[in-house]
Parts: C-alpha cells; sequence; structure tokens
C-alpha cells in the first residue's frame, strides 16, 4: 500500500521489520509506529519498547511522526544528565534524531546531532549518519 493511501484510510498504526547491519553484526527488529491523534501523541516502539521514557539519567521523547508523502519523518530528542561511570565524569548530553523512512522501498536514514555526555566523549560531537532498511510487516491500520 503506498504512502498516498494512508492519511486516505485514516491510519493510526504502521509496523515494520527493519535490519541494521554495521562492522559485520546484523540485527533485526520490530518498529511500530502509532501517529498522534486526538489527546494521543505519536509514539514509537522497538520491540514493543516505548521510546519515550524518563529515569534520573535523563530522558527520550518521540517529538512527532509526521507524514510527508512519499516519507514517513521521525524526531526524537533525548537528554542525560551528568554521570560518572567507573570513575569517568561526563557532563550532560543531548542527541537530536531525525528519520526519514519511505515505507515503499524501505530506505531508512538516521541524522543523528550529538553533543556531551557519554556519547559525545566516546562516539564524537557533531552529525552522525546511519541507514537501515525497515519495510511494512502489515498493512496499516486504524486502531478502534
Amino acid at each position: 500500500m503506498a504512502l498516498t493511501s494512508f492519511a486516505a484510510c485514516a491510519v493510526d498504526v504502521l509496523e515494520f521489520n527493519c535490519k541494521r547491519s554495521e562492522k559485520g553484526y546484523t540485527e533485526e527488529y520490530e518498529m511500530k509506529l502509532t501517529l498522534a491523534s486526538g489527546t494521543q501523541k505519536a509514539k514509537v516502539f522497538l520491540d514493543g519498547r516505548d521510546l519515550d521514557q524518563s529515569d534520573a539519567l535523563g530522558s527520550q521523547t518521540v517529538k512527532n511522526i509526521t507524514l510527508a508523502r512519499p516519507n514517513i519523518l521521525i524526531l526524537i530528542e533525548a537528554k542525560f544528565e551528568p554521570e560518572e561511570i567507573m570513575g569517568v565524569s561526563y557532563p550532560a548530553g543531548s542527541v537530536i534524531t531525525n528519520i526519514t523512512l519511505d515505507p515503499v522501498t524501505g530506505k531508512f536514514k538516521k541524522v543523528e546531532k550529538i553533543q556531551g555526555g557519554i556519547l559525545g566523549a566516546t562516539i564524537g560531537n557533531g552529525t552522525q549518519t546511519s541507514e537501515e532498511s525497515c519495510l511494512l510487516s502489515k498493512a496499516p491500520y486504524k486502531t478502534k
């Protein structure tokens, strides 16, 4: 089903089977997107785990999921408190993730802007880009 049909059938949920490969390692996972409707905010679930999370170490929030033909655009923001791990102190940090997903071809492009924190110290501050593949696992559907 083409993305142009998604809006026409008032889709609430999109489910994908995804694959990430890097340095000889391949990981497969399920991604479920629930679109915002009424008082419900947009959500992203990876293998059933809600990406909206918050604890004493920081928070991660799905800011937006937008159907922008032919792509799905996802914006996620994470903020991390200062922390100490194995005697090494890391400052507060943040990661802003912009995902572009073409549900027809399965092309999934992730652009992450890393600033500070343990990720900035280990991966480096700045922009990291990666690509994966995510294909629809079932026809888009509406809840209720």
